[in-house]
């Protein structure tokens, strides 16, 4: 077998690979994958950063505790002596890697996995550019003087240039030059930052969004001396298969929605119905990841590849759909002491959208830390209300409208891989069953990120009947509250409900007559 044959597996056997972001969601996903379907790889270097009062070696054995790594744990008990933790902080120069370790990288590293970025929408522009553009440049000038490096592979997002429709898998102009940008920004401080950052971000929603696309540009920059590839995820959901279904560990994009409306807390949100949901596995992203470092580092592409991992093309799913299925699936397995029972509606139209805020959100939440105040407890429902009115602000421009993505070398790469590692790597969407899926992310969020446990959903259901039942009560005593008022001031109101009153009871006697006649 020629190596321009060799199986994903095979590749990856004797390699050393340096993968950042590792303690994230996604580079958790990627660690556990390579350990498990690449058995004979040499050793993964993962970038963490020193925490106060917890030491490196001390957040790498926390994260392999995690139940992520129990299948890898079965196979192979002594996995976790293949992780080698170096000490990084992305944010220092040279990314405040000691000159022993850049000895050590630079000697054995083959592959480059760069995962780490910030994800938050809000991120302030310097530390944005600071995480997401310099930390790259600064890895990719490690990367140059690695003696054996076969690929860097960069994940970007699909929303890089969500200020166009369409997206095609091309590395389009950066909005700005990013050297420049960098070195007119060292000078300023926040308070000019945050002046100007509506004028550089321009048509794009975010700081998020602008210095990834800036990221990209970094990276083609560099494709004349290193073998690049580039990932662009559309919005990574829990795991649909790997290495089990539904695993979740974080509130980020759609899982806090998801958790809110189970919980009762969300009735309402900003979305267009008829838009597509452009929701991606986190495994099926990290599978086309690996199988692209394989493609990279075999067939050595002579410009940077730009893979769109996206479903909206492939096996479109809409937001009405996966309000449809949440709801449904957390009215089976509901969530433990949930506020009110789930029922969330989706509404494109801003005004219907802020009349359910009032009085689905805002409303309810004054009653009830009145009711805190009352009972001499510290009132709290307001606060998580205005957070959560925050985080789904920021996700309203991706759910009001949709893109359309070219996935052309996602299906290039597909047909070069072997039956074998089209199983094993598997990233073919068309097989995605979106109810099913849906189904184990919601009971994914209840199990891995609530850490609920499935015995105690007949206790979780006796609480959502009570609240229908509450409800119930209060609908009708405010009803009948409301009548009396009214009727106790107007003659025709009263004239209205003896008619109803008296139509009532007629129905009865008549329904009671016709039932003793067929006896």
């Amino acid at each position: 077998m020629n190596s321009g044959m060799a199986s994903i597996p095979e590749y990856y056997a004797g390699k050393s690979v340096l993968i950042t972001g590792a303690t994230g969601f996604m580079g958790k996903v990627l660690v556990e994958k390579l350990l498990r379907s690449c058995p004979d790889v040499k050793a993964l270097y993962i970038l963490v950063r020193p925490k106060a009062g917890q030491s490196m070696k001390q957040r790498v054995s926390d994260m392999m505790k995690c139940k992520l790594f129990d299948r890898v744990r079965e196979e192979n008990p002594d996995f976790h002596q293949k992780i080698v933790p170096i000490s990084s902080e992305l944010t220092q120069p040279g990314l405040s890697i000691s000159a022993a370790d850049v000895e050590r990288l630079t000697a054995c590293v083959n592959i480059v996995f760069h995962c780490a970025a910030t994800i938050r929408f809000d991120e302030p522009l310097k530390h944005a550019l600071q995480l997401n553009v310099i930390a790259t440049q600064q890895l990719l000038s490690l990367a140059q003087q690695m003696h054996h490096l076969e690929a860097f592979i960069h994940i970007s997002t699909a929303y890089a240039n969500c200020n166009r429709r369409h997206i095609d898998e091309i590395i389009y102009p950066p909005p700005v030059e990013p050297k420049k940008l960098i070195e007119s920004v060292e000078w300023m401080d926040d308070g000019i930052m945050r002046d100007i950052t509506p004028r550089l971000i321009g048509d794009r929603p975010n700081t998020y969004t602008y210095t990834k696309a800036l990221a990209e540009c970094v990276v083609q920059q560099e494709q004349d001396k290193l073998n690049v590839g580039i990932i662009r995820p559309s919005i990574v959901g829990a795991s649909w298969q790997e290495p089990f279904p539904g695993w979740i560990d974080n509130f980020n994009g759609p899982s806090g929605v998801f958790i809110a409306a189970g919980k009762g807390i969300l009735r309402t949100m900003r979305a267009n119905n008829d838009a597509v949901a452009d929701l991606i596995p986190v495994d099926v992203v990290i599978n086309l990841t690996l199988a692209a470092g394989w493609y990279t580092a075999v067939h050595r592409p002579k410009t940077a590849l730009v893979y769109n991992c996206t479903t909206g093309s492939i096996n479109p799913f809409h937001w009405g759909e996966i309000e449809h299925h949440v709801m449904s699936s957390f009215k089976r397995n509901p969530l433990e002491q949930a506020f009110r029972r789930p029922n969330a509606n989706i509404t494109s139209n801003y005004l219907i959208n802020q009349y359910w805020i009032l009085v689905s959100h805002k409303f309810p939440a004054f009653i009830y830390d009145l009711f805190l105040r009352l009972c001499g407890q510290k009132p709290q429902m307001m606060r998580i209300f205005n957070r959560l009115h925050k985080a789904i602000h920021l996700l309203e421009y991706f759910s009001s409208q949709e893109w359309e993505w070219n996935s052309e070398n996602m299906s290039m790469l597909m047909g070069q891989l072997s039956p074998e590692d089209r199983k094993t790597f598997n990233f073919d969407v068309r097989q995605l069953n979106w109810p099913e899926y849906i189904e184990n992310y919601c009971i994914g969020t209840k199990k891995y990120v609530l850490n609920e446990d499935m015995s105690d959903i007949p206790a979780a259901r006796q609480h959502l009947r009570k609240l229908r039942n509450i409800r119930y009560t209060f609908n009708t005593l405010l009803v009948v509250f409301i009548w009396r008022v009214f009727i106790a001031r107007s003659q025709m109101a009263r004239n209205i409900w003896y008619f109803v009153v008296s139509l009532c009871f007629k129905f009865l006697s008549y329904f009671r007559a016709s039932s003793t006649l067929t006896n």
